[in-house]
């Protein structure tokens, strides 16, 4: 299967956090044909935030079934989950590489006018409600690929492809680094499609990435007659609805870009009973690890000052997050290097304006002595991400496959 093909292959069946089954079967028949070393449920699975119930995997591994993936992978994955690494070795001592390539989709309903590429060609997505609209698809092509390219052997050292599960929200990496997926790694590239950069374009680094936090806030209050007796209720949607205003409210920083938002805001109840149950989710980001830690107690105190203004309880989760990330020179001069001899035009470090837990990775790694980079390919977008129009153009695919190619082989 060609890289457009394989890429394609893969929007049209887009799967979102740890329900990735279709993908991952996928990955996982396209590495064993190769000479490497695969482990499949490279994930703790313990204690990870907001894992999908039995239902919605049981929906994700019937649709993964109904559309081609091997009923045995599809069984495995559910019960071990989806990340996968895959290792080759070289032909030569060297250092060792991990790459990482996310799989997971967004909540976004995908466009279907004919101006939308994916509608015109028929590779829309086919789980309605559900899309790639992240370029997670192209990501999952490119490693595939770049694991077939390297599949010779003819390169120093080894090369280990981290397959992640769950990277919007921030949960995957830290679920698979309780898997220890980059121990003794001495290199770390992540690759990202898009990014506001001109198709073809490669960064060899990013700066300003955000850290953030991802929480929920569940309100639980007391249920009453709104009408014969609202002194008797607890109101849980109204302490939500003003830690809505509140979050949005807080102060910026000075020091350091800051970002809040809520997400989804609901309630359970009816028109006439005072809500006893309320739950949101919202995040803090700020380019400053230390400003998000701040930010993120800020936005836990506006929570629990809302719950007590309305004399409800409210239990905060975190779940998911990332930290900042700086891009080691070392390898980005390898980066210009490689696109360099393959004839892509490049620049040295690209603005990013939001987050990825990629940042984690590369952090354990560098505590470890090693170094690490976030790559960035042009996709030539027609639409912002996480947008019902957003696409990438396909000619950055190889130009991605090449690069990191050339990166691997020094």
């Amino acid at each position: 299967m060609d890289l457009v093909t394989l890429r394609r292959d893969v929007h049209a069946h887009p799967e979102p956090a740890f329900c990735e089954l279709r993908t991952a079967a996928l990955v996982l028949a396209h590495l064993r044909e190769l000479p490497a070393e695969i482990r499949t449920g490279a994930l703790a699975l313990d204690g990870i935030p907001a894992y999908p119930d039995e239902a919605a995997l049981a929906r994700f591994a019937g649709l993964a079934i109904d559309s081609g993936a091997d009923a045995g992978d599809v069984t495995a994955l559910t019960r071990e989950g989806t990340a996968i690494v895959a290792e080759l070795a070289g032909s030569r001592p060297g250092p060792t590489w991990a790459l990482r390539f996310d799989m997971d989709a967004l909540p976004v309903t995908e466009a279907g006018e004919s101006r939308h590429l994916p509608a015109a060609e028929g590779f829309r997505s086919s789980y309605e409600g559900f899309m790639h609209a992240c370029g997670h698809d192209g990501h999952v092509a490119i490693g595939l690929a770049l694991a077939g390219r390297l599949a010779d052997r003819d390169f120093a050292g080894k090369v280990r492809f981290l397959f992640q599960p769950a990277e919007e929200g921030g949960r995957g990496a830290r679920a698979m680094l309780g898997a220890g997926v980059v121990d003794g790694v001495d290199r770390f590239a992540a690759l990202h499609l898009g990014l506001d950069l001109p198709a073809g374009t490669v960064a060899a680094g990013i700066t300003g990435i955000f850290a953030t936090t991802k929480m929920r806030a569940r309100f639980t209050g007391v249920a009453s007659h709104a009408a014969a007796a609202p002194q008797d209720g607890r109101n849980a949607l109204l302490a939500a609805a003003t830690a809505v205003l509140g979050i949005h409210g807080l102060p910026r920083f000075s020091t350091a870009d800051t970002r809040v938002n809520v997400g989804t805001l609901r309630a359970e109840g009816n028109v006439n009973i005072v809500p006893a149950l309320a739950e949101l989710t919202c995040e803090a980001r700020s380019r400053d690890g230390a400003v998000n830690a701040e930010l993120t107690e800020r936005v836990k105190q506006v929570l629990r000052g809302a719950a007590l203004a309305q004399g409800v309880e409210v239990d905060i989760e975190e779940t998911g997050g990332s930290t900042s990330l700086d891009c080691d020179g070392e390898l980005l001069d390898a980066v210009l290097e490689a696109a360099s001899r393959t004839g892509h035009p490049a620049v040295r470090l690209h603005q990013m304006g939001g987050s990825d837990d990629a940042s984690l990775f590369a952090e354990a790694v560098q505590r470890q002595g090693g170094l690490a980079t976030y790559t960035v390919v042009g996709g030539g977008n027609p639409a912002p991400h996480h947008n019902p129009y957003f696409d990438v153009d396909e000619a950055a695919l190889p130009v991605a496959v090449d690069v990191l190619e050339a990166l691997v082989r020094g």
